[in-house]
C-alpha cells in the first residue's frame, strides 16, 4: 500500500534504505569488500548483448507492484534453464524483498543453474550494495538514475568497473539520460515504465533511442509483449530488450520466449 502523497518509487526506496541499514548491521562492509575483491568468475554481460541481432534479457521475479503475485510456482532453477534453452542471452533477477518478493538467494540460485550472465535488479543506493551484488554472483547491476544523485551515480559506475561487473544505468526521461551519460554510463536501459505511476509507454524507448550514443549499449525495458515490438526495437537500433511479465504470466515461460523470438526471427539492427 502506497501512503498518501507518496509514489511507488518513494515507498520502494524507503524500504530499500531500511533493508540496506539492516544488511550493514549483519555483515560488515570490510568483509564484503574482501570477498568481492577475491571473486574471479565473472561472465561478460556486454559481450552477451553485443552483435547485430537483438538480444533478450529474460527476467525472473515472483511479483511486481503493478501486477502483484506473478507466479505461485516460482521455481528459479527451472525458469532460468528454460529461458537459457529458449534463447535468452542474459537473465535479470529481482532481489527487492517487499514489493517484488525477491532475495539475493534468488540471484545465487539462478546463476548456479545457467551459464548466462546475470543482472541483479534492485534499488541500489550505496556502494555497500555493489559489493553485496558481486559477492552474491551478479555479473551486472542495475543503477536507477531517478534515485541516485549525480556524484553517487558516477561513483557507483566506477566501482562496478573496478570490481569487474557491468553497470546498467536505467533512465526514463531525457534529463535522466543526460545525467547518466555525464556520469559515465556505457550501458543505457530505457525503462518504458514510469516508476512513480507504474504506467507503461513503449514509445519512451523510441523517443530516447535517438539520444543514446552509438558507443553505448542500448536496452529497452518493460511492457514488451510481441514479436512485432521486438522487431521495431531492433529496427530502432536497440541492442537488447528486457522481457519479464510477458513471460512470467505464461503457463510455460520458456515456450513463451521461444515463440516470441520465432515471431520476430528477423531481428537484425541496421548497420552503421
Amino acid at each position: 500500500m502506497v501512503e498518501p502523497g507518496h509514489t511507488y518509487l518513494d515507498e520502494i526506496v524507503g524500504r530499500s534504505q531500511r533493508r540496506l541499514d539492516e544488511a550493514r548491521a549483519r555483515v560488515p562492509l570490510g568483509k564484503l569488500q574482501q570477498e568481492a575483491e577475491q571473486r574471479s568468475d565473472h561472465r561478460n554481460f556486454v559481450s552477451a548483448l553485443s552483435g547485430i541481432a537483438l538480444r533478450i534479457i529474460a527476467e525472473l521475479k515472483r511479483a511486481s507492484p503493478s501486477r502483484g503475485l506473478l507466479r505461485r510456482d516460482y521455481r528459479r532453477h527451472k525458469l532460468a534453464r528454460a529461458y537459457e534453452s529458449a534463447g535468452a542471452s542474459a537473465l535479470s533477477v529481482l532481489t527487492e524483498e517487499h514489493f517484488f518478493l525477491g532475495s539475493l538467494d534468488d540471484l545465487r540460485r539462478v546463476r548456479e543453474a545457467v551459464s548466462l550472465p546475470v543482472l541483479r535488479k534492485d534499488f541500489v543506493l550505496d556502494a555497500y550494495q555493489v559489493f553485496e551484488s558481486v559477492v552474491a554472483g551478479a555479473d551486472a547491476l542495475l543503477l536507477i538514475a531517478a534515485i541516485l544523485p549525480d556524484k553517487e551515480l558516477r561513483k557507483l559506475i566506477e566501482l562496478c568497473d573496478q570490481l569487474g561487473i557491468a553497470a546498467l544505468v536505467e533512465v526514463h526521461t531525457e534529463e535522466e539520460l543526460d545525467r547518466a551519460l555525464s556520469a559515465g554510463a556505457r550501458i543505457i536501459g530505457v525503462n518504458n515504465r514510469n516508476l512513480k505511476t507504474m504506467e507503461v509507454d513503449l514509445e519512451t524507448s523510441f523517443r530516447l533511442r535517438k539520444k543514446i550514443p552509438s558507443s553505448c549499449l542500448a536496452i529497452s525495458e518493460s511492457g514488451i509483449k510481441t514479436g512485432d515490438e521486438l522487431f521495431r526495437l531492433a529496427q530502432a537500433g536497440y541492442n537488447a530488450a528486457l522481457v519479464g511479465e510477458r513471460l512470467l504470466g505464461a503457463e510455460d515461460p520458456g515456450k513463451e520466449l521461444s515463440e516470441l523470438l520465432t515471431g520476430a526471427r528477423e531481428l537484425v539492427r541496421p548497420r552503421g
